[in-house]
């Protein structure tokens, strides 16, 4: 109140105010006229300190109105002052006596018309494009078929029953539903937590993590869909690590989030039909697969089959070829038996001729022996090349088995036959004549077989079983005597003088010498 002892010394009774006083007055005066006003104005200057209030003008043409947003009302703000912004601000108007001066205290902003709106939509979008939150190489596919799908909309309304419904119909998918206001101040922060509480969920949760994550809401107006153009929702659609479908109001209608998100669907409805491919088409597509693969089967063993039968017709008779081969079989064991019977027949007519002028018959006998051996190798070696060649050519059928059979038998068939032959050979052998008691007598280095191809003191050369000795012919006409007891007479053959020499050439003795004899 003003002081009355401070009137005017003049006689003027005006009162007089402190300047407190007068603030005050000012004050409960413009409160009282003004309790709550809302200013149409231009944002200017706007202030960010550490306190966490918002300090900002709002102008116009002619005036400029302090504007303050104390802390605990910043959080309720649907947007944030920003410099040149043409807006609607709520609040109550009072002074400020530390300045003496006026100011609104805000409670609530809105932007100022349809054109100031898209002015901001524009310029946000330009600065998130530049960004690169809006790049084409950021989008994510989306999965063909998931098995979660995750809806970000409000639980009433018609949006989440299309959504469901079309699901459903198409093809029928686990469904989570994040609840969130879709319009006004807090559309934009629940959106935003939705977003990320999703992409926050991990694969072997409680709650399994989505495939894919619908953002929908229908249509309105720019004010309504406003939630959808903030910043934060832009930014967190961005991040998302799960495949996002933008289905925000219809199709002429436009917010941010459509440009961060991996793929705009025009409506709801439409973001249910991406999502998810038609089931009934699936099973008629597996199916036409599987008639196309079946079919390709069919064709291609039709032409294998066909293939294999041209090959077969190709093919000789495997009776036949059988049949030709047990004939060269038997033409091969008939000459394996002819030969050994020839061979015989060689060996005896050569053991007659050569009689017992075979100089090394044990020796003969090995060579004889080795070469029936090889002989016997290479028949063997043969059939089995030949039973190889039958076998490769007709593999699988058991007459290979029954033809190495056949050969090997042969082959053991003809060793025993060369092993009978040598024995045989060994048999007619002289030696084994000289082991029994006989003897063989040279006479001049040839064999002397008749009494009458000897002379009297002719030199001759006999041998023994164990060595050989050099004689001389003695006088004679008459017959050996039949017994060793008998007197020896003129006429017969005075006894032979032997004298041992190694076995080899025959060799002459001296006339006259002491191992000179009669022949027995």
């Amino acid at each position: 109140m003003p002081f009355e002892s401070d009137a005017d010394p003049r006689g003027d009774n005006q009162p007089i105010f402190t300047v407190t006083e007068l603030g005050q007055a000012v004050k409960k005066t413009v409160e009282g006229a003004f309790e709550r006003v809302r200013v149409r104005g231009e944002i200017s200057r706007p202030s960010f300190p550490a306190s966490g209030h918002v300090y900002f003008r709002l102008k116009d043409e002619n005036a400029v109105l302090d504007a303050v947003c104390f802390r605990g009302m910043k959080q309720k703000l649907a947007m944030l002052p920003e410099d040149g912004l043409e807006v609607i601000a709520s609040g109550r108007l009072t002074t400020y006596a530390g300045k003496s001066s006026y100011q609104i205290i805000v409670d609530s902003l809105e932007m100022a018309g349809e054109g100031a709106l898209l002015k901001l939509l524009e310029e946000r979008k330009k600065k998130l494009a530049a960004e690169g939150l809006f790049a084409e190489e950021r989008k994510r596919p989306l999965p063909y078929l998931p098995g979660v799908v995750g809806v970000i909309t409000s639980p009433t309304g018609s949006v989440i029953r299309d959504i469901l419904h079309r699901l459903a119909d198409r093809f029928p998918r686990h469904v989570l539903v994040w609840p969130v206001s879709v319009q006004g101040e807090a559309c934009a922060p629940q959106v935003t937590a939705a977003i990320q509480g999703f992409n926050a969920l991990t694969k072997d949760g409680p709650v399994p993590r989505p495939d894919v994550l619908i953002v929908a809401r229908g249509g309105g107006s720019l004010e309504d869909l406003w939630g959808f153009n903030e910043e934060a929702v832009v930014r967190a659609a961005a991040a998302s690590e799960i495949p996002l479908i933008s289905a925000v109001g219809h199709e002429t209608d436009t917010t941010l989030i459509d440009f961060a998100a991996d793929r705009r669907a025009p409506t709801p409805t439409a973001a249910a039909e991406i999502a998810v491919p038609v089931k009934s088409e699936l099973v008629n597509l597996v199916a036409d697969f599987e008639r196309r693969l079946i079919g390709a089967a069919t064709r291609s063993l039709e032409n294998r089959r066909t293939h294999l039968e041209g090959l077969a017709r190709g093919l000789p008779d495997p009776k036949r070829k059988l049949e030709e081969s047990w004939q060269s079989l038997d033409d091969l064991s008939a000459r394996l038996d002819g030969s050994g019977d020839r061979f015989l027949r060689q060996r005896r007519e050569s053991a007659d001729n050569l009689g017992l002028r075979l100089p090394t018959p044990t020796q003969r006998i090995a060579q004889v022996r080795e070469r029936l051996d090889n002989l016997g190798e290479r028949v063997a070696t043969a059939g089995r090349r030949r039973i190889e060649r039958v076998r490769d050519r007709f593999d699988g059928l058991d007459a290979d088995r029954r033809l190495a059979q056949a050969t090997d038998l042969t082959v053991r068939d003809a060793r025993q036959r060369a092993e009978e032959l040598g024995r045989l050979l060994e048999g007619y052998s002289y030696q084994a004549t000289l082991q029994r008691g006989f003897a063989v007598v040279y006479a001049d280095g040839q064999v002397a077989t008749r009494a009458h191809e000897i002379s009297a003191g002719q030199h001759l050369d006999i041998t023994f079983a164990d060595a050989r000795v050099a004689a001389v012919a003695g006088p004679g006409d008459g017959p050996a005597p039949s017994s060793p007891a008998e007197t020896s007479t003129p006429n017969q053959t005075q006894p032979v003088k032997k004298t041992a020499k190694p076995r080899g050439k025959p060799t002459e003795s001296k006339p006259g010498g002491d191992g000179q004899g009669s022949l027995l």
